[in-house]
């Protein structure tokens, strides 16, 4: 009887899989910084891909990442981009400055209150995000596809990993504003 009661919660054990993390013993010093390059070379391909576009119109990644961070939230007040990019209000106003001079960005007064500044993208402002965004998209299918379904979701786990908590709500946040607009 007993034997039977081992074996069923062997084979009920064999038939889950192990939990996310539970075996850690791959993490040797030699893997994390083979992670790392992974990451540092990932990072320097990925935008490369839109810097290319970014140089011909004497722009740089920090007006990309506002461009990124606007279009995918019309109207985000300027006190929020600062939170999301965290840099100085004095990077951001020449980088915001510079946006709105050739403009990319239009900015307008709150509802509630008018000293707040609201940011959204200019019909030539989308175009260039767009631009940007289909650069690097095509670098994320060609990797998705060659990684294969299974590994997006590690990779989304992993990158969230890295994240700190402030990034994940934010990323919780949008993702819950796209399903809601799918549905």
């Amino acid at each position: 009887m007993s034997d039977q009661r081992s074996a069923s919660r062997t084979s009920a054990s064999a038939a889950q899989p192990a939990a996310a993390g539970s075996n850690l013993l791959f993490l040797r010093e030699e893997e994390i910084r083979s992670a790392q390059d992974l990451l540092f070379f990932a990072y320097r391909d990925f935008t490369n891909a839109a810097d290319v576009i970014l140089d011909e119109i004497g722009l740089g990644r920090a007006h990309h990442r506002c461009l990124h961070f606007i279009g995918r939230n019309p109207g985000l007040a300027v006190t929020d981009l600062l939170g999301l990019l965290r840099i100085t209000k004095q990077s951001l106003a020449r980088v915001l400055g510079l946006l709105v001079d050739e403009g990319y960005v239009a900015q307008s007064p709150g509802r509630a209150d008018r000293r707040q500044r609201l940011l959204t993208l200019t019909e030539r402002g989308q175009a260039l995000e767009r631009r940007l965004f289909e650069q690097q998209r095509d670098r994320l299918i060609a990797a998705y596809r060659e990684a294969g379904s299974g590994a997006v979701e590690g990779f989304r786990r992993v990158m969230r990993g890295i994240m700190d908590d402030e990034a994940r709500q934010y990323i919780d946040s949008a993702d819950t504003s796209a399903r809601g607009r799918k549905g």
